[in-house]
């Protein structure tokens, strides 16, 4: 069943008239989107530093946020987690997952940067997977400026963001930089949009298929991309050899199945993957701390692995 306090924020969108991001321009689903996070999400944790900085990358420099965690003596070393924002390849910022970044800095106690790739409709695919790849590398090269340990350097991010870490992983397998995990949350993994979810789940739970296909109509310009492994890494040809991983994905999500085929695939393909669905939540529901309980014990989970996987401390 769906999680009550679920039930009771699609509700309260109803009531309130709140309207669906694909009967929005991008610009401004954009602003809905950030001026929205005020009623779910819980105010921001302190930390030690915050940091705006650019990466070089092949379509010009890419925006970055470095969180540094508090109560950690300036200049330590710490393990890195490069995070990329969630929104359908089209809206979403820096500024939108602020609170969860500052949130897995402090309870991993880690570097957390967020990037704020390129989206469509204005810079369509590839150029969110060229601007992570570039954002990863730079972090990796600038690791000893930055007091971040390139050894222990994670991926990840929500939704659009997991699709993008689970592809950086992919691309980065042969040609570095090397990562030691990637923290994939409801990710997209198959551009095709065929699994069981996206109809079980497809109305009614916030992310619709329409909204989906709107997102993907953005930022996809050509339905051969579809079996891209940068835009789908479910359909790569080869899973081995990846980063450890955990997958986690909500039970009343379209983007459930496969979420659970990605994570099937790294583990069919010999690797160290964990596995969770919190069956009674809706997809985007990670950063809603305040109105959604087990929002906070999904981002206290997300951060015990991290810590796990990057060897941190007992």
């Amino acid at each position: 069943m769906l999680h009550p306090q679920a039930r009771a924020l699609l509700d309260l969108m109803i009531e309130r008239g709140v309207p669906a991001m694909h009967t929005l321009t991008p610009v401004d689903a954009r602003t809905t989107y950030r001026d929205r996070r005020s009623i779910t999400q819980p105010l921001p944790q302190e930390v030690a530093l915050v940091q705006d900085l650019a990466a070089d990358g092949p379509h010009g420099p890419v925006p970055l946020r470095l969180y540094r965690p508090i109560g950690i003596d300036p200049g330590t070393m710490l393990p890195v987690l490069i995070y990329f924002h969630g929104g359908g390849w089209v809206i979403g910022d820096l500024d939108t997952h602020d609170v969860l970044c500052r949130e897995l800095a402090n309870l991993a106690g880690i570097v957390v940067v967020a990037v704020d790739y390129r989206m469509g409709p204005e810079h369509r695919f590839p150029t969110a997977y060229d601007d992570t790849l570039a954002a990863t590398a730079w972090v990796a090269r600038n690791a000893a400026s930055l007091d971040v340990d390139a050894s222990r350097l994670a991926v990840g991010g929500d939704s659009a963001g997991g699709n993008l870490a689970a592809a950086v992983c992919l691309g980065a397998r042969d040609t570095g930089p090397s990562i030691a995990f990637q923290l994939l949350i409801y990710p997209a993994t198959d551009m095709r949009r065929v699994h069981r979810s996206h109809v079980a789940n497809g109305d009614g739970y916030l992310l619709t298929r329409d909204t989906i296909a709107y997102y993907h109509d953005h930022y996809i310009d050509d339905v051969k991309h579809d079996t891209d492994w940068r835009a789908s890494p479910l359909l790569a040809a080869d899973h081995s050899r990846l980063p450890a991983a955990l997958v986690l994905t909500a039970g009343y999500d379209p983007l459930r199945d496969e979420g659970l085929d990605y994570a099937r695939a790294l583990a069919d393909a010999g690797n160290s993957v964990s596995y969770v669905c919190f069956e009674r939540q809706i997809h985007g529901f990670v950063p809603m701390g305040k109105v959604l309980d087990e929002a906070n014990t999904a981002v206290v989970l997300c951060a015990a692995e991290l810590r796990r996987r990057l060897s941190i401390g007992p």
